[in-house]
């Protein structure tokens, strides 16, 4: 396939619970701002929460915040194609196709489906085949670029290994996506000092009340060092967070204080929370807003499953003629 194209950009994220500052910058973030640079498809992977989601209500729920979520920070549906997962059918067949060529041993390999059986995730088909599932997503709008984090990487590796093996078997058919990971945001701390997670219970949610934000800022684990003692900023996890939100500047001011001493965790969490709670206070307002006209929202998700159904099928039309169904 020709990959010297117009960049097409695909991104999601699972309805699985609150977004938090990790999928900000991890995710939300990067996919918004690479909307300006080429083709965008953005999804609710809704099918991939059920791998974790047993209660309809909370999935119906999730959904819905997720689709707040990102409208209110800046989704701009005229340059991006926003749709829930489950709206596109056309993907569960086209991971079927795909699965025809996908080796036992590459899905074996695949750390995340270890590391969510190991929290005691039940292990079922659905989870050990998520990864066929995620390049099917990618796969069906031929997407070039998937802007992920570096856990994510691996799957992205998959879809490449997937869409080759079937370009070579069945004749060429799939664009080769490359993964787009940010170093810089590509390990967001929670509170606890692991990577910011909902299975760890230890995020920061985007559009968390007010006094609750400011509780799990004021939890966030720091080393033992005095007011007095000078403190080390690229060991600390809350100076992590506050340099995601400063300016250079601010950043550089920040860590003179904690290299002079006399200064504290306690006001470095205060300068935090100042931060992050600033920085969402017009997504705020504008998710208050939409959250009165739920069905403006559905309507932008309907728009935008109508046109990701259009490339979904050309995709699948293309798959079923190499392998012969058509």
């Amino acid at each position: 396939m020709d990959n010297k194209k117009r960049m097409r950009i695909l991104s999601g994220i699972q309805p699985s619970g609150k977004l938090h500052l990790g999928n900000y910058f991890g995710m939300m973030k990067p996919a918004l701002e690479l909307q300006e640079q080429g083709d965008a498809y953005l999804f609710i992977a809704d099918y991939h929460a059920l791998t974790s989601v047993s209660d309809p209500s909370a999935l119906r729920q999730n959904s819905r915040d997720v689709a707040l979520d990102f409208l209110a920070c800046g989704l701009d549906t005229k340059r991006t194609v926003f749709f829930r997962q489950s709206d596109v059918p056309e993907v569960l067949e086209l991971s079927w196709l795909l699965s025809i060529v996908t080796p036992m041993g590459l899905l074996e390999r695949c750390h995340s489906y270890k590391d969510k059986t190991a929290k005691g995730i039940a292990a079922s088909h659905a989870l050990f085949s998520y990864p066929v599932l995620m390049a099917a997503d990618i796969l069906q709008v031929q997407a070039t670029t998937v802007p992920v984090g570096r856990d994510q990487k691996q799957h992205v590796e998959v879809t490449r290994d997937i869409a080759i093996k079937f370009n070579l078997q069945f004749g060429e058919t799939f664009t080769i996506p490359a993964p787009s990971i940010r170093d810089e945001v590509a390990v967001v701390p929670g509170v606890d000092g692991q990577k910011m997670s909902k299975s760890y219970n230890n995020t920061i949610e985007i559009f968390g009340p007010e006094k609750d934000t400011k509780s799990r800022i004021m939890k966030i684990v720091t080393d033992s060092k005095q007011l007095e003692d000078s403190k080390d900023p690229s060991t600390c996890n809350v100076f992590a967070l506050f340099k995601l939100f400063a300016s250079g500047d601010e950043r550089h001011e920040m860590e003179a204080k904690y290299r002079a001493g006399g200064f504290g965790y306690g006001a470095a969490k205060k300068a935090l929370f100042e931060k992050v709670w600033n920085y969402f206070e017009p997504y705020r307002t504008k998710r208050a807003e939409l959250e009165k006209n739920p069905a403006y929202v559905e309507a932008i998700l309907k728009d935008g499953a109508d046109r990701a159904r259009l490339e979904a099928r050309n995709t699948l039309m293309r798959a079923r003629q190499a392998v012969g169904l058509e």
